[in-house]
């Protein structure tokens, strides 16, 4: 897959959660892919201060983006 195609899969991951994520007030940015297996999202509006944050990162963003795009090793993110 390149990087382009990449990052095609994870826009279509985040497109499949951030209606999830708007349900409570938030959203989700993609801020960048490196080396192609790294991906540095911004949780944004409510999201920023939700208590269960990085459960909703692991469980749910990293979760999708895998099943979209599965080289990718971690989701982290950006503050």
């Amino acid at each position: 897959m390149t990087t382009e195609e990449l990052t095609i899969e994870v826009q279509k991951a985040l497109e499949e959660i951030r209606p999830f994520l708007k349900s409570d007030g938030g959203d989700i940015t993609l801020i960048s892919i490196e080396e192609d297996k790294h991906v540095k999202v911004r949780l944004e509006g409510a999201c920023t201060s939700c208590s269960v944050n990085q459960m909703t990162l692991k469980a749910g963003v990293e979760t999708t983006i895998k099943k979209f795009a599965p080289q990718i090793e971690t989701v982290v993110n950006i503050l």
